[in-house]
């Protein structure tokens, strides 16, 4: 399941970790929602592959531990989302779908 690309109107603001946007609902370590607003990552579904991570030419991500999520420890965590170009390189190489990039989301700088 990809990410809900409609998340600002599905979920609710909890607030800020990192530095980003926490879009819930969560319920660590199991549940940890939606992070960023511009760009988006759904911790639920993000298995750590890395890639864009590694893709993105302006730095974007960076990762943050996520100690016991059943899908992996650690995510990459929008946390300069103020930077990004988009390019959509991370949209195109997420192996699961879990990053949506929106610049006409609220937030974007």
């Amino acid at each position: 399941m990809a990410i809900d690309p409609q998340f600002e109107q599905n979920r609710e603001l909890e607030g800020q970790e990192h530095g980003v946007d926490v879009w819930g609902p969560t319920d660590p370590p199991e549940e940890l929602g939606i992070r960023g607003t511009h760009v988006a990552v759904d911790f639920d579904i993000c298995i750590a592959d890395g890639a864009c991570l590694e893709d993105c030419p302006v730095d974007v991500f960076e990762w943050v531990d996520t100690p016991d999520h059943p899908e992996s420890e650690i995510k990459v965590n929008p946390t300069n989302e103020d930077q990004c170009i988009d390019c959509m390189l991370c949209v195109d190489v997420c192996p699961v779908d879990a990053i949506d990039v929106d610049p006409g989301r609220a937030g974007r700088t």
